[in-house]
């Protein structure tokens, strides 16, 4: 039995719970928000839709958060009317979701959640594989489809990352990117590279349905299947007594959390830039 927790049945949880039910990838997810009966009214929509869209979940809400006890996966989204969780409130919740889901691996969907990745490894002391930030990859996902754009392709054929922190301090490694196979900057000059990178910077925060998509990819690597790589915040590793940062970073996900850490070949500006993005 896989149980995914979504704590926040604002617009960003609804369109999380609802894409992971037809995903078929958990037997039950409990969608939790403790404003009115937002989370029960939503998951009662979303079963009666299962007949039609022919996904088995069982999806149920509550205001309660222990019924995020023994999850096997936690979604950190957004509060209906309140907006994502994020700073003390955001921290307290994370202590109090570790304690009764101890071996959860916590997924945080918001945009603005990446201090909560930082501070859960740091002041909750999380394990860094088990939480992440998923919002980089509905960013990295929105880049590609604007290379595909000027490029007049399909955004399945472009392959590139998106590292650092967004928005000011993105990299984007153009030297290991393709378009089918084929070096990208062979196939898209240097201007046209520049003003791709200030649309990238621009879509910076993406909306709850990019973010929610990018949720539902992390979460489909997580439980099985594909394993792509993606573009999440990851919490920084301290263990050398160098201090860091959380930032964006190309990671592949297993049933565990991070597994891996695959950065690209990047130049020297690029490799400066992202250090620079991890610095403190």
């Amino acid at each position: 039995m896989r149980v995914i927790a979504i704590i926040g049945a604002g617009e960003l949880g609804g369109a999380a719970a609802h894409a992971l039910a037809r995903l078929d990838a958990a037997t039950a997810i409990r969608l939790v928000d403790d404003r009115g009966r937002v989370a029960e009214g939503k998951s009662l929509d979303m079963m009666q839709a299962a007949p039609v869209e022919g996904f088995t979940t069982e999806v149920s809400g509550s205001t309660d958060l222990m019924s995020a006890g023994g999850a096997d996966i936690v979604i950190i989204a957004d509060r209906a009317g309140a907006g994502e969780w994020h700073g003390e409130d955001g921290v307290m919740l994370l202590k109090r979701l570790i304690g009764l889901a101890p071996s959860a691996v916590v997924v945080c969907a918001g945009a603005s959640q990446r201090d909560l990745v930082d501070r859960g490894m740091r002041e909750l002391h999380i394990d860094r594989r088990r939480i992440l930030g998923s919002a980089p990859q509905a960013l990295a996902s929105g880049a590609r489809a604007l290379v595909a754009l000027a490029v007049n392709g399909s955004p399945n054929d472009v392959a590139m990352a998106v590292l650092g922190n967004p928005p000011a301090q993105i990299v984007i490694p153009w030297d290991d990117a393709a378009i089918g196979g084929y070096r990208l900057p062979r196939l898209v000059d240097e201007p046209t590279r520049r003003r791709l990178k200030s649309r990238i910077m621009a879509m910076w925060p993406p909306g709850p349905h990019s973010l929610a998509a990018a949720a539902n990819q992390a979460v489909g690597a997580i439980v099985g299947g594909a394993r792509p790589l993606m573009s999440c915040f990851v919490a920084p590793d301290d263990s050398e007594g160098r201090r860091a940062r959380t930032t964006a970073l190309p990671v592949r996900l297993g049933a565990r959390g991070i597994e891996a850490i695959v950065l690209p070949s990047l130049s020297a500006v690029d490799q400066v830039a992202l250090d620079n993005a991890m610095m403190l």
